[in-house]
């Protein structure tokens, strides 16, 4: 699990002047046994020059006995949000930015650039634009700051939440795009969903033949809904949103033009069991698989890429019934397989 930190507290002054900023590096949580969460649940708290996210993620990430390989990719342009608004109590945001003045202005490292721009930014909340903080006002409102996704420093959208930290009265909706929500908090779930493995098992299993139908199909075991919890319960806001991957088809792609695909498309849809495709047994050499491939010429000495991709439905639930649908995500791998020249194989 991860840790998310909030890094506008820096950020902003590098807004108003072009200091030096002071992030720190995401914090991580071992899962428990069996993929769940163990009791593990990240918590925000104070950290160096960061002040964590109060957001916290639970629950099973990934797949069985605690594999997992790979994060949702989403269907089409939508990303989960890289950035967002979320509310930081009077005091909490004073230890901040009183913290970071700190140990800008008794860095000797620092230019002076950077120490009078950190002194303009803790003026305009101390003595300037507000008084002290609010801290009188503590119990009326919240600070709303600014915080990006650790891991996606490098997107662009990581910077779009460039407002400087603002006070909200209680039951007041913050005017910003990405201010915290359950729907916010059920896309930033999306985007911690880890999926288990896509490795398809085949018969034959090792090397397959020329004009032979290769079955394929997925362990039902493996392929469950998979469900990632976000809460936030901080400065009065108590929020939560669960967001469950459901795998829905497999795609087979031969990694080859010579070659066909049962069905014809190339989605295997799920079963009712749970399962994808079917498990080959002996006696049915003479059957067309309801999912597999047939390769039309050999991999000579070399092998193709099968490409397995599953497709998972996403959907959501949260705090005051609120809920939903997000885009479909996939996750998929190659597996070498060998194509030989044999007209017939007893299995």
């Amino acid at each position: 699990m991860h840790a998310v930190r909030l890094h506008r507290a820096g950020a902003v002054i590098g807004t108003l002047a072009a200091a030096c900023l002071l992030v720190s590096s995401p914090a991580y949580a071992k899962r428990g046994p069996g993929g769940s969460d163990g009791g593990a649940k990240t918590s925000g708290t104070r950290s160096g020059n960061t002040l964590e996210s109060r957001i916290t993620y639970s629950g099973r990430m990934g797949g069985v006995n605690g594999t997992s390989t790979g994060n949702v990719a989403p269907v089409g342009n939508w990303n989960p949000p890289a950035c967002w608004y979320e509310p930081v109590s009077a005091k909490d945001f004073q230890n901040q930015v009183e913290s970071q003045y700190a140990e800008v202005v008794n860095d000797p490292r620092q230019p002076n650039y950077a120490k009078a721009a950190t002194g303009q930014f803790r003026n305009t909340y101390k003595d300037d634009k507000y008084k002290n903080y609010n801290l009188d006002k503590a119990d009326e409102g919240n600070w709303w700051v600014a915080v990006q996704d650790p891991n996606r420093l490098d997107d662009p959208g990581a910077f779009t939440c460039d407002k400087l930290p603002f006070w909200v009265q209680n039951g007041d909706t913050p005017a910003v795009q990405n201010a915290i929500t359950p729907q916010v908090l059920a896309e930033l779930a999306y985007n911690r969903i880890l999926l288990p493995d896509t490795k398809v098992t085949l018969a034959p299993q090792d090397v397959t033949k020329v004009n032979l139908p290769t079955w394929a199909w997925l362990d039902p075991s493996a392929f469950k809904p998979v469900q990632v919890t976000a809460s936030l319960n901080v400065a009065g806001l108590n929020i939560q949103a669960t967001t469950t991957a459901q795998p829905v088809s497999l795609k087979l792609q031969p990694g080859t033009a010579d070659a066909e695909t049962y069905p014809a498309s190339g989605e295997c849809a799920i079963n009712n069991d749970g399962s994808i495709g079917e498990s080959y047994t002996r006696g049915k050499s003479d059957q067309a698989p309801p999912c597999g491939i047939k390769y039309l010429r050999s991999s000579g000495n070399g092998t193709y890429n099968l490409q397995a991709t599953i497709t998972w439905r996403i959907n959501w639930i949260g705090t005051g019934g609120a809920g939903g649908k997000l885009p479909d995500g996939t996750f998929g791998a190659t597996q070498a397989v060998t194509v030989q020249e044999i007209q017939a194989l007893n299995r």
